[in-house]
Order: C-alpha cells, then sequence, then structure tokens
C-alpha cells in the first residue's frame, strides 16, 4: 500500500492505436502495472490531440478515431518506479513517459484518528506437502472418503486442506475415469492436498491407514511462503478517574 510520504507521478503518453504483441498498448500497461502490484493507476482519452508529426487528431473524425491521445497515471515509491520504468518503455516504445516527484497525502475523516499503514508480513518456512489421490466413489463409515478425510485432518490439527476434483485420470486398475455430462459414475479422481509439517503429517499415517483401502499418498519437500497483515496494537486507554 501507497503510504503517506514522497512519491514519484508517472505519466505514460500512447496513442489508442498504438499496440504491444497484438494488444493495445495502453492495455498492455494497465495490465502490467496491475500484475506488479502498482496501488493504483488511471486511464485516460483524449478527444483532440497533435504529435510530432504535426497533424490534428480529434474524435469528430471517424477515420482517426483510433489515433486519439491515452494518458496512464500513477503514483508509486521511486523504488517501485525504478522497478518497472524499463518495462514501460518497452511498451509504450514510441510513446512519452513522464515522472515528477510529489508527495502523498492521505487526509484522515474529522473525528477519527490516523492509524500508522501496517505492512504485510511475509513468512517464510520449510514444510511438507502431502497428496492423497483416491476415487470419488470411495467411502468410510457411509460417507465420501474425501469429506471424512477433510473432517479427520481437521480434528488432527492439520493447517489445511484442498480438495480438487479431476477430469480425467486412471489408477492402478489402469482403467479410465472421466468427467462428462454423460457419465454419471461418480467415480472421478480426487485428490487432497495437505501442507503442514512433516512431524503432524507422518503422526497422521495411522488414520490414513485406518481409512484409505485403495490410493495414492505422495510426500514432498515445499517452501511455505505466507502473507499476513498484523494487526494494529490498540492504544491502551487511561482509567476514568
Amino acid at each position: 500500500m501507497l503510504t503517506t510520504g514522497p512519491a514519484k507521478k508517472v505519466t505514460v503518453y500512447v496513442i489508442e492505436g498504438q499496440t504491444y504483441h497484438g494488444t493495445a498498448c495502453y492495455a498492455a500497461i494497465l495490465d502490467y502495472l496491475f500484475f506488479r502490484g502498482i496501488s493504483d493507476a488511471t486511464v485516460t482519452r483524449g478527444i483532440a490531440g497533435f504529435g510530432t508529426d504535426h497533424k490534428m487528431h480529434t474524435s469528430r473524425l471517424v477515420d482517426l478515431s483510433d489515433q486519439m491521445p491515452i494518458k496512464i497515471e500513477f503514483i508509486e515509491s521511486p523504488d517501485r518506479v525504478q522497478e518497472v520504468l524499463p518495462k514501460l518503455a518497452e511498451i509504450a516504445c514510441h510513446g512519452l513517459i513522464e515522472v515528477h516527484d510529489t508527495t502523498v497525502i492521505r487526509p484522515v475523516p474529522p473525528g477519527e484518528k490516523r492509524t500508522p499503514d501496517i505492512a504485510a508480513a511475509k513468512l517464510q518456512s520449510k514444510a511438507k506437502m502431502m497428496r492423497i489421490l483416491i476415487g470419488e466413489s470411495d467411502k468410510w463409515n457411509d460417507k465420501p472418503l474425501h469429506t471424512a478425510l477433510v473432517q479427520a485432518l481437521r480434528a488432527n490439527d492439520i493447517a489445511g486442506v484442498t480438495v480438487y476434483r479431476g477430469i480425467l485420470g486412471y489408477g492402478a486398475n489402469r482403467r479410465i475415469h472421466k468427467d462428462s455430462t454423460l457419465n454419471l459414475s461418480h467415480d472421478a479422481p480426487i485428490l487432497l492436498t495437505v501442507v503442514d509439517s512433516e512431524d503432524k503429517l507422518r503422526a497422521f499415517f495411522p488414520v490414513l491407514d485406518q481409512m484409505v483401502k485403495q490410493g495414492l499418498v505422495a510426500l514432498s519437500d515445499v517452501d511455505v511462503i505466507k502473507y499476513s497483515h498484523a494487526q494494529p496494537v490498540p492504544e491502551v486507554q487511561e482509567a476514568q478517574k
């Protein structure tokens, strides 16, 4: 998130009909800024203008409607601006890029106190990923096995699990299982993906031995990267006298 303080204002000028790898240049720039995590960006379309060729372009001329000036503006920290400028120059090509120093001020509504901007906390660690491959028709105690496994994983304090339903696959019996509107066998492949510490996952193996009669379990090393927003510490209010 862009915080109060010094920043850079970047303006990119291109022509509406200008393209980059088959995509409108302004759209390519906007997509790039979005996926690079730039705080915000605005695209505006001019109604008249001329460039270095000194040809007047106006929206009143239908045959020149794709030659109107387009302006993309965004404000970011100086470091982030330096990161994205080389790619912007490549996309804009024959356009123009303008960079100005500016200052970001976030107004505070009357009666509210400003809370400090809190950056997302990034936690990294080593862990194990367990993949459990079973069939959709597999049961345990008269309930779908994948549902029972999710409940068992939760009861054993496993960090989390995601269940995926396959659309095509085969298992040890070499029989093709597929999902289609005409196939109502409910025997599609089911994949459960679980991530937690190795100790906790291995402690769950005896439960798997009881529940899974036919399937496949794979254990692999993974690097866990978790993003979370820390909560601001509440101010201690003085006791009323």
